[in-house]
C-alpha cells in the first residue's frame, strides 16, 4: 500500500488487542462511518486558562456566552471544504458537520474509507475476560491523511471498533438478588440510595431542582436481534414511587448519530464486556434519580468504541439545549498501552473535551476503576483507568462504609482483594497538574517510577458487600451492586445539590483546583486503611480513595464562603 504524498497521525497508532489474531480482512462492501476533528481555528481566540478559573469562586466566575465559546473553538470554512474535496475524491458521503466540536462524519463503504485513510482493516477474533469469543474490526500501525491535510486534520475515529468502556459494576453474589417487586429487602450493611444523604452530608433543603446531570450510556456489542443495553422506565418509575416513595424523574434520552448505536435498548444485562450493559445504566439511573430527584437527567447513548466515546463526550459538552452542568461517567478502561483499547490520540480528544467542560463550568465525575491498581492487566504493573486520569475531571475512588442509625461507623478503603477493589494510581499519560503539586502525590509503582497525575481525587461507597439496592432491568428483582460506578453518581448527585445550594446560578464545576487548595483538609472523611494493590491508604491523598468521602454541607458551605 503507498503513502506516498500521505503524513502519519500523531498518536494514531494501533496494535492487535491483547491475544486477538486477524481472521481474514473487512468485508469491503460494508458501509462504514468515521469521524473526523479538525484543527482549531488558529487565528481564533486562546482558550482561558481553566486551572485559572476553576480557582476563581464559583460565584464570581465570568463564563464565555455560546458566541463567544463558538468563536474561541471554530474551525475555518476552508479546512472543512478541504475536507470535503477529499470525500468527493474517494466517493465518501459528508453527514453531521458540527462546528462546536470541529467534527464531520464520512461514510463510504469499507474498501473506500480504508482507500482514503490508507489502512488495512481486517476482523480480528479474541477471547473476553470471560472467556467468550469476540471479534471487531480492527487495524495496524498508523492511520494517514493526504500531505494537503497534514495539520488540519487532527484526528479521525470508528475504523477500529474494539470495545473501549468497561462497566465499573460489581455485584453481590447471586443469592442475595431477588425479592418482591414492590418491596427491595435491604440486607444488614447495604443501602437504599436515600440512606446515603445523612452519611455523607447532602446538603438539606436541596434535591437537585434546576441541575441538568448527563449520563454516559453504551450500547454493547449483541448479536443481531439481542438487546444492546438501555433501561426499562416501568422498572425505574416501580422503583422510584413504590419502593422510594419519590416522584420518577424526568429522564430524556439523546441518541448520538453515526456511531451504529439503537439508542435505549434494554436486555437482561451480562458480566460480558462487550454484551447488554443495562444493568450498568439502571444503576447510575437509580444512583442519580433518587439522591437529586428533581434535577433532570439527559441519557446520551453512544457505542463503545474510540468514535463511540470521543464522539459522546463531545456532543455533551456542546448540548446548547439540554445543558448539562455535571456529567457522570460509570465506565472506563486501563490508559493506553501496547496491545491497548485506547489510543493516545483518543484520550488526548477525550480529555480535550473534558476541558471544554470545564471551561463551560460543567463538572465531570469519573469512576476509577473496580480492579485495584492492576485495572484488569495481566502485566504485574500498575495502571491508572481512564477517563478518571484525565486532569479535567473529579475521579471517584470506592470505600466500605458501615452505618448505625444513620451515622458512620467506619468507612475504608474498598479491599475485598483481586477483582474487587478500588482502581487508583498514577497515570502515565498525564503529568501532575498543577492543583496536584502540594498534594504529595508519589510516583508510579512501576519502574521508572515516573510522576503523574494522581487517582482517583475523591471516593464513596463501592463496596458491594455494603452496596446499594436497586431495580433489575425486567422490573421484578433487585440488585445489591457496588463498584466505583456506584460512587460516580453519588458524586455527581451531589454536585448537582451543591450547585442548587450555592447564590444565583452559580455552579462547581471543575472541582479539582479549589478541592486540592482550599478543601484538601477537614471538610471530606479523610479515608486512611486499606490497599488496591500497589498503593495503599493513609492520611490526607492517597491513590485509593483521594482526598475522601463526600461531606456534603461543608462543601457546600465552603464554596459559599469563597
Amino acid at each position: 500500500m503507498s503513502t506516498n504524498h500521505y503524513v502519519a497521525l500523531p498518536d494514531s497508532s494501533r496494535v492487535p488487542l491483547d491475544g486477538a489474531r486477524a481472521i481474514g480482512p473487512a468485508h469491503p462492501q460494508t458501509p462504514l462511518t468515521v469521524t473526523v476533528y479538525l484543527r482549531r481555528d488558529p487565528a481564533a481566540q486562546p482558550r482561558p486558562d481553566v486551572y485559572e478559573l476553576a480557582l476563581q469562586a464559583p460565584t464570581r466566575r465570568v463564563l464565555p456566552t455560546d458566541d463567544q465559546y463558538a468563536a474561541t473553538h471554530r474551525w475555518l470554512d476552508t479546512d472543512l471544504k478541504a475536507v470535503e474535496a477529499f470525500a468527493a475524491e474517494h466517493g465518501l458521503k459528508v453527514e453531521n458537520p458540527n462546528p462546536l466540536a470541529r467534527s464531520v462524519q464520512l461514510t463510504g463503504t469499507t474498501r473506500d474509507v480504508s482507500d482514503a485513510f490508507q489502512v488495512t482493516l481486517a476482523r480480528y477474533r479474541y477471547q473476553d475476560a470471560k472467556g467468550n469469543p469476540r471479534t471487531y474490526r480492527g487495524r495496524v500501525g498508523q492511520i494517514f491523511v493526504p500531505a494537503e491535510l497534514d495539520g488540519i486534520v487532527s484526528h479521525v475515529f470508528g475504523l477500529d471498533d474494539r470495545p473501549i468502556g468497561s462497566r465499573l459494576l460489581i455485584r453481590r453474589p447471586a443469592d442475595a438478588a431477588p425479592v418482591a417487586h414492590t418491596a427491595a429487602t435491604v440486607r444488614p450493611g447495604a443501602f437504599l440510595p436515600p440512606q446515603l444523604q445523612a452519611p455523607y452530608a447532602y446538603p438539606a433543603g436541596t434535591d437537585g431542582s434546576g441541575q441538568c446531570i448527563a449520563v454516559l450510556a453504551f450500547n454493547g456489542e449483541t448479536p443481531p436481534g439481542v438487546p444492546s443495553g438501555g433501561y426499562s422506565l416501568d422498572a425505574l418509575r416501580n422503583y422510584f414511587v413504590n419502593v422510594l416513595h419519590q416522584d420518577m424523574p424526568d429522564i430524556t434520552n439523546v441518541v448520538i448519530p453515526g456511531v451504529g448505536t439503537p439508542g435505549n435498548d434494554p436486555g437482561q444485562d451480562s458480566d460480558f464486556e462487550t454484551a447488554d450493559s443495562s444493568g450498568e445504566i439502571m444503576l447510575d439511573l437509580a444512583v442519580v434519580g433518587a439522591l437529586a430527584p428533581k434535577a433532570k437527567i439527559v441519557v446520551y447513548f453512544s457505542r463503545f468504541t474510540e468514535q463511540g466515546w470521543v464522539d459522546l463526550i463531545t456532543r455533551i459538552v456542546n448540548d446548547t439545549e439540554n445543558r448539562p452542568t455535571v456529567i457522570s461517567c460509570s465506565y472506563g478502561n486501563p490508559e493506553a498501552t501496547v496491545g491497548s483499547r485506547w489510543t493516545i490520540g483518543a484520550m488526548k480528544r477525550v480529555d480535550a473535551a473534558c476541558a471544554g467542560a470545564a471551561e463551560k463550568n460543567i463538572s465531570v465525575c469519573c469512576a476509577s476503576g473496580d480492579d485495584g491498581s492492576r485495572d484488569q492487566v495481566d502485566d504485574e504493573r500498575a495502571h491508572a483507568d481512564f477517563p478518571a486520569s484525565s486532569p479535567h475531571v473529579l475521579g471517584v475512588g470506592g470505600t466500605r462504609l458501615v452505618v448505625r442509625q444513620g451515622q458512620v461507623v467506619s468507612e475504608v478503603c474498598w479491599d475485598d482483594g483481586p477483582g474487587s477493589r478500588t482502581g487508583g494510581g498514577i497515570s502515565a499519560v498525564f503529568p501532575v497538574p498543577a492543583y496536584q503539586s502540594g498534594a504529595d502525590v508519589p510516583p508510579s509503582a512501576d519502574p521508572p517510577h515516573a510522576h503523574g497525575r494522581g487517582v482517583p481525587d475523591v471516593s464513596a461507597l463501592a463496596d458491594p458487600q455494603t452496596g446499594v439496592v436497586v431495580p433489575s432491568v425486567d422490573g421484578m428483582h433487585f440488585n445489591q451492586i457496588g463498584g466505583t460506578s456506584a460512587a460516580a453518581p453519588m458524586w455527581s448527585a451531589l454536585l448537582a445539590r451543591i450547585n442548587q445550594g450555592l447564590p444565583g446560578s452559580a455552579q462547581v464545576g471543575f472541582l479539582d483546583p479549589l478541592l486540592y487548595t482550599k478543601f484538601a483538609t477537614g471538610v471530606l472523611r479523610d479515608i486512611t486503611r486499606g490497599s488496591n494493590g500497589a498503593y495503599a491508604s493513609g492520611p490526607d491523598w492517597d491513590a485509593c480513595t483521594g482526598l475522601g468521602s463526600p461531606g456534603g454541607q461543608g462543601l457546600l458551605d465552603g464554596l459559599k464562603a469563597l
